[in-house]
């Protein structure tokens, strides 16, 4: 209907005019089934909305019927639809780069491979998303490793489209690929209730009865205990958004491309000659060489996901992500 339907556009800016700007809001909109070119309407200085969200990688997931035959995340391709959103955008403004939200599972468990689900690829994987281009949005619980459910009955679950999907297909599919997919796509996993502490029955969430089942994972990941374990996770966001919040040029700089390779992601964040980048390694070996543009040490290293004992070292451990200034 959206995109058949004329006057949108219309009606938007009359939105704008009557409501946003008396108010002067900062707003941040869905926006979906964008044309070519169009983006240009909807964000920066004249746009419709101060931004939208950034749906470029997560779209990567979209099967033919939605997420339930979704493809398998390929870290080439996530790499690729990251860098066209930014180059894209930094010509008009900025949208609003998210890991998850509501109507999408966990990114820990969608955009991480197995191997990589450690607390060393969680911080990676914030790190890259609040150090891109753009506003970052942080989901409830992302700051801590919240991870998707493992549940075996569709009693566990009550988004409509989940439990649609297994009803038309209970007995077409085999239980099990059935109860996968379901436990890998579901917007339930970002709908469960938080786990603030290890105490059951309800995780210090509430002293009532939730409208979902706890996250099964509840006893392993929580507030609690990652904000006891050394090196926490919550602790690592805290001091990246300390990063961002002291840095003009991780606010405001543009993003320009540096990788070279497959298994990697190197970028830089430049504004008025300062220089911010980031080098990621995304493999589960030593794949990574430490880049040529930070050869010479005229860099100084902010931000590391491991303890370096060298700020330098020529290989990357798995997962790995450093910060380096300009020094």
């Amino acid at each position: 209907m959206v995109e058949s339907v004329d006057g949108v556009g219309e009606l938007l800016e009359d939105l704008k005019k009557h409501t946003f700007e008396k108010y002067n809001a900062f707003t941040v909109a869905e926006v979906f089934n964008m044309k070519k070119d169009e983006l240009q309407e909807f964000i920066g200085d004249h746009g419709h909305f101060s931004t939208i969200f950034d749906f470029s990688a997560h779209c990567l997931s979209d099967g033919e019927h939605g997420w339930y035959d979704a493809p398998k995340m390929e870290f080439s391709k996530w790499r690729k639809a990251i860098f066209q959103s930014q180059m894209e955008t930094q010509k008009y403004g900025f949208k609003a780069n998210i890991i998850e939200n509501h109507d999408e599972p966990r990114g820990v468990s969608r955009f991480l491979p197995a191997y990589a689900q450690t607390p060393a690829g969680i911080k990676m994987l914030g790190t890259i998303s609040l150090l891109l281009r753009g506003i970052p949005f942080i989901y409830q619980g992302q700051e801590f490793g919240s991870a998707n459910s493992r549940y075996e009955d569709i009693d566990s679950f009550n988004d409509v489209e989940t439990v649609n999907y297994y009803r038309e297909n209970c007995g077409k599919k085999p239980h099990d690929a059935l109860i996968d997919e379901i436990n890998y796509g579901s917007r339930d996993n970002t709908r469960r209730p938080i786990a603030w502490t290890k105490e059951k029955p309800t995780r210090g969430f509430t002293s009532g009865t939730p409208w979902l089942k706890m996250p099964s994972r509840a006893e392993e990941i929580n507030l609690e205990t990652d904000k006891s374990a050394y090196k926490s996770i919550i602790g690592f966001y805290k001091k990246i958004l300390a990063l961002r919040k002291s840095s003009d040029v991780i606010k405001y700089g543009n993003f320009k491309d540096l990788t070279q390779g497959d298994d990697c992601f190197v970028f830089e964040r430049e504004k008025n000659g300062e220089k911010i980048i980031v080098a990621v390694n995304f493999e589960k070996t030593n794949s990574l060489k430490l880049p040529s543009c930070l050869t010479g040490k005229t860099f100084e290293l902010l931000l590391c996901n491991y303890d370096a004992k060298d700020d330098f070292a020529p290989d990357f451990a798995p997962y790995e992500i450093r910060v380096y200034r300009k020094r």
